[in-house]
């Protein structure tokens, strides 16, 4: 068989320099669309069974986060459904790894993707859901739907007596970066148990909360297989402040209806390169940050690492100080703008340092249940009951 190396498909991204049939092969990350940004990587390789390999990717050196690469496995496949990881080395340059091919095709990733057909399939599924009101609020530059989805109680559920205006208000969105696609693992986890019936602290937090969810902020960039920009070279996590439907309408159509609705709490959900860690960036720079909303912020940390020990709240960014936020981030600007508890999560490409699990490291189902365990989470803070 002749060797093939294919990235044209759904989060594609890898560009051939050389491949032997014997088995070298070298590539390199092509750069996000009008952008120098470049890390993702998701390809496959066939025609090579029973041939032992290696893959070299030469401009490892020249991503955007070659710390990243430091204490990386790549993440591997045989099916597209179980990922495990493949050792690597990176000598500051080049990130190779060598592998024994037992099957006529394998798929090579930066982390498990998470493509556009598996997000219509999740948003096909939550919609039909009784507790979920779906709508697009608008279209990408490439004409991708911007997918909302409104949950709330049941009817039968609903507290007596509530009323609309003392509903809190929740959003959470995902995948700012495409290329972090932990995000939107974590946002299918979320969603499985907030949608669960029989889930008690579900069932708690809808008849408490309108939950407001975008699952995937960024579709354009995710076909692309772009690792922080939307189709036109926009990161998006810059654009909070001043979005414009010229540049990123992903931005300004879903910070309309957080305008509508108000906010009581958020999250961001990303991912980091570097960091072998799970946890939270804080808006602590914004003007008014004061230590009662420190202290919220601290007990939510401490109760998602007690609920959650893949979560923990001992290293993360250095704190931004008081006064110098950049309030076209996310969070920052929600917090600004609504006075609300906002926050970015940071999940790892790489395994976590204090728990890890070597064969598949951070993974889609890990990152599954992290996003479920956010239930508690979010109803313990909307109900005034986190952990001191």
């Amino acid at each position: 068989m002749t060797i093939n190396i294919n990235s044209s498909f759904d989060s594609g991204n890898i560009d051939v320099v050389e491949a032997s049939d014997s088995g070298a092969i070298e590539l390199k990350i092509r750069k996000d669309s009008e952008s120098d940004f470049l890390q993702w990587f998701h390809f496959s390789v066939s025609g090579l069974r029973g041939k032992t390999c290696k893959i070299s990717i030469v401009n490892a050196g020249e991503t955007s986060y070659p710390k990243g690469w430091e204490g990386y496995d790549v993440v591997t496949s045989v099916d597209r459904q179980f990922w495990f990881r493949t050792p690597a080395e990176f000598d500051g340059q080049i990130l190779s790894w060598t592998f024994e091919a037992t099957s006529d095709v394998i798929w090579f990733a930066y982390f498990a993707p998470y493509s556009m057909e598996q997000h219509a399939d999740l948003i096909a599924a939550a919609a039909n859901a009784d507790a979920v009101q779906y709508e697009s609020l608008g279209f990408t530059h490439q004409k991708r739907s911007i997918d909302y989805l409104k949950i709330s109680a049941l009817s039968s559920q609903s507290t007596v007596g509530q009323t609309e205006q003392k509903r809190k208000q929740l959003w959470v969105i995902g995948r700012q970066h495409p290329g972090e696609s932990m995000a939107e693992w974590w946002m299918e986890g979320f969603l499985d148990r907030l949608l669960d019936t029989d889930d008690a602290s579900s069932c708690a937090l809808r008849e408490l909360a309108d939950i407001h969810v975008v699952p995937n902020m960024n579709p354009d960039g995710t076909f692309l297989g772009n690792l922080r920009t939307n189709a036109l070279g926009v990161n998006l996590n810059r654009e909070w402040e001043s979005p414009s439907l010229e540049k990123s309408p992903e931005v300004l159509h879903v910070k309309a209806r957080m305008q509508q609705t108000g906010i009581d709490l958020s999250l961001d959900v990303h991912g980091d390169e570097a960091l072998p860690y799970n946890f939270i960036a804080g808006p602590e720079g914004i003007g008014g940050w004061n230590d009662e909303r420190d202290a919220e912020l601290i007990a939510l940390k401490h109760t998602w690492a007690t609920l959650n020990p893949d979560f923990q709240y001992k290293h993360g960014y250095p704190r931004t100080p008081a006064g110098q936020a950049n309030l076209g981030i996310c969070s920052s600007q929600l917090a600004h703008s609504f006075g609300c508890l906002a926050m970015t999560l940071e999940m790892p490409f790489k395994d976590t340092h204090d728990t890890p699990r070597p064969l598949c490291g951070w993974s889609a189902e890990r990152s599954m249940r992290l996003g479920a365990s956010f239930v508690d989470v979010a109803h313990l803070a909307l109900s005034d009951r986190l952990l001191c």
